[in-house]
Formats: structure tokens, C-alpha cells, sequence
């Protein structure tokens, strides 16, 4: 003999049940949920003040130094001698792009390192829109970050320089593309970062393979013929980066619309290896 049993919900059970919200995985909510959890680090606040510091910091020291040097009429080699307010004033580009990259490795293999990756992807099932999310918010917060920092660097000192051959405003051709340019170029270097993360899933894995491309290779590639160094110089990528904002170019150098195709390539070339990881690969 079977029995057959009813379930019978209260009104009050299925009213709670068809007022309960609908929860879709978005686009805008994986990148709120990216926002978040980026500000809720201390490491993000840190890093980003560093950047922010050696972009200015280096950037007033270089200008002091030239107009110390200038006023006291000693030697001065020929990249010095030649300087301008705005070339001084983004010396610790080099630097910064240190900063704010490593914050890029962290921002993706930092969740890998913790196993917090496993509830994300739990969450975001189709994956790459993490990945995109990550990339596009760290991105941006790098861009207007080194953006910033690159206008104070320069504001302050052009009036350290001023009076000098060094001197130059805002209003002389170029400076503002220059400075939008190192922006743009730090903020790339962090997407590449994260992408980097993603790829190699280890922070020190991470930190080795960007350290080594944008400052090791261009070292090693100086020690090649001079016939070799002329054809893969300068769509490295930090000399292509360094085509963006720089107010001066010659034949050795691309100028700053093709150094951001080329620097855009090496970022699009990391973000399609993150990709295929993901993808191919279970956490």
C-alpha cells in the first residue's frame, strides 16, 4: 500500500517565496563586485599611494636637481642639459609603473594565492567576465591615479623651472598629450599586471615575468649589435610606452600614435594568455 503525501505551503511561506528578489549575474554587478573587493584590500590603498608618490616625488626631485645643477653652473651630461619641464617632471614614471603593475599581479593571482578565486568563479560561472572585470576597474583606478599624479609632477615642476630653458606650460604644444599619455601608459601597464596574475597565477610569478619585460629585456637587448638593437628596440614595451609621452622623437623611436598600437598589442597579447588559462584550465 503506498501513501501519498501533500505538501501544503501557508499563504505566508508563499508569499515570502514570490517576494524573495531575482538575483541575475550581471555585467554591472560583476564589476560592483570587483570595485569592492579591489577598495576593501589594504594592499590597494598602500600601493596606489606609492605610485602616486614615487610619479611625484621623483618627478620634483629630477626638477630640483636641474635647476640646482643649472644655478651652480656644473656639468650637466647631454639627456640632462636637454631636459624640459615636462621630461623631468615624469622621471618616476619607471617607478610608478613598478608600483601600480605589482598592485596588478595582486589584484589577480592574490585571489588565486588565497583560494577565493574557487567562490568568485562559484559565483561567476562563465569566468571570463571576472577577468574582464578585474582588468577594466583595476585599469581605470590606475589610469586616473598616474593621471593625476603626472599633472601635479608637471605643475609643480614647471614653477621649480621656471625661468629656466627648461621652462614650459600647460599651453606649449604637447605637454598635455604628454601627460595624458604617462597616464594612459601606467594605467595599460596595470591591466597587463592583472593580466599577468591571471596567466601565471602566482604573485611572484607574476611580479618576475613584468619586471623582467619592462625593465630587464630592454638592458639585455642593449648588448646585441647596433644593426639588431635598431629593428626590436623600440616596440619593446616599455620603449613603445615611452613613445606615448614623450614630447620628442626621432628615427630611433616610433612616434606616439604607433607606440600605442604597439603598446596596446602587448597588452591585448597578455590579456588573450590570461584568457586561453582560464578558459582551458580548472583553478
Amino acid at each position: 500500500m503506498s501513501t501519498l503525501t501533500a505538501t501544503h505551503e501557508t499563504p505566508e511561506t508563499d508569499q515570502a517565496v514570490r517576494a524573495r528578489p531575482a538575483y541575475r549575474v550581471t555585467g554591472r554587478r560583476v564589476l560592483a563586485s570587483e570595485w569592492a573587493k579591489l577598495w576593501s584590500l589594504r594592499s590597494t590603498w598602500i600601493t596606489l599611494a606609492l605610485g602616486l608618490l614615487f610619479l611625484v616625488a621623483f618627478g620634483v626631485i629630477a626638477a630640483s636637481h636641474y635647476k640646482s645643477d643649472l644655478d651652480s653652473g656644473r656639468h650637466m651630461d647631454r639627456d640632462f642639459a636637454t631636459a624640459t619641464a615636462a621630461s623631468l617632471s615624469l622621471f618616476g614614471t619607471n617607478f610608478a609603473q613598478l608600483a601600480l603593475g605589482v598592485l596588478g599581479v595582486l589584484v589577480t593571482a592574490g585571489e588565486y594565492s588565497t583560494g577565493m578565486i574557487r567562490s568568485t568563479l562559484a559565483t561567476v560561472p562563465r569566468r571570463l567576465p571576472v577577468l574582464w572585470a578585474k582588468a577594466a576597474v583595476y585599469g581605470l583606478v590606475a589610469l586616473v591615479i598616474a593621471t593625476i599624479g603626472a599633472f601635479v609632477a608637471f605643475l609643480v615642476g614647471s614653477q621649480i623651472v621656471s625661468g629656466t630653458p627648461a621652462a614650459m606650460g600647460l599651453g606649449h604644444a604637447g605637454v598635455v598629450r604628454s601627460l595624458l599619455g604617462a597616464g594612459l601608459y601606467l594605467g595599460l601597464v596595470g591591466v597587463i599586471g592583472a593580466a599577468l596574475g591571471a596567466l601565471l597565477r602566482s604573485v611572484a610569478g607574476g611580479i618576475s615575468v613584468l619586471v623582467a619585460a619592462l625593465m630587464l629585456v630592454p638592458g639585455l637587448i642593449s648588448l646585441l649589435p647596433s644593426s639588431w638593437q635598431g629593428d626590436i628596440d623600440p616596440y619593446l614595451p616599455s620603449h613603445a610606452g615611452e613613445s606615448v609621452f614623450a614630447l620628442t622623437h626621432d628615427s630611433t623611436t616610433l612616434s606616439p600614435g604607433a607606440g600605442l598600437l604597439v603598446f596596446l598589442g602587448w597588452t591585448a597579447l597578455a590579456l588573450a594568455g590570461a584568457t586561453y588559462r582560464l578558459l582551458r584550465s580548472d583553478v
